[in-house]
């Protein structure tokens, strides 16, 4: 099941059936229910993942339980681990909002098979580097909204 879905994914669409047969070694489909928890901010990031069907909200939590809405991922979305920037932590929480599954990455065995062969490497870091910094960006849009927002309504 790993196989197809790292196929079917645009950021593992062009690798060679044994280059997926290698990320598709550190990598498994899981499922989750509607308002499990994936990951919680602060854990150890091992993982990347993809969305294959359902919705994940990315959240960043503050005391008192609320948390900070920064991002509803659907099918197709990676979130998680960045093996590119070597995080040694998740930054956010993600929590499925619908029944969803996942591909799981493993983000060490993914970093070794992008680094043994640096033809599928260069690929898949830059894909994976320009989802991560759309969705920087579009957070610092939100954050300017609501910065903007905040001063109109404190004069």
């Amino acid at each position: 099941m790993a196989t197809k879905a790292l196929t079917s994914h645009d950021v593992f669409s062009f690798l060679q059936p044994e280059q997926v047969n290698a990320v598709s070694e550190v990598a498994e489909v899981h499922a989750f229910g509607a308002g499990e928890t994936v990951f919680n901010r602060g854990e150890r990031a091992d993982s990347m993942y993809a969305v294959l069907e359902g919705e994940v909200r990315l959240q960043l939590p503050r005391e008192g339980g609320v948390s900070l809405h920064i991002e509803d991922l659907q099918k197709g979305a990676l979130f998680g681990s960045c093996v590119c920037f070597d995080l040694s932590e998740y930054s956010l929480t993600a929590v499925c909002t619908q029944n969803t599954e996942l591909l799981k990455i493993s983000a060490l065995g993914l970093k070794r098979v992008m680094e043994d062969d640096l033809a599928v490497g260069y690929p898949v870091q830059r894909m994976i580097s320009r989802t991560y910094f759309r969705r920087y960006l579009d957070t610092m849009q939100k954050l300017k909204t609501v910065a903007e927002a905040l001063s109109i309504t404190g004069n």
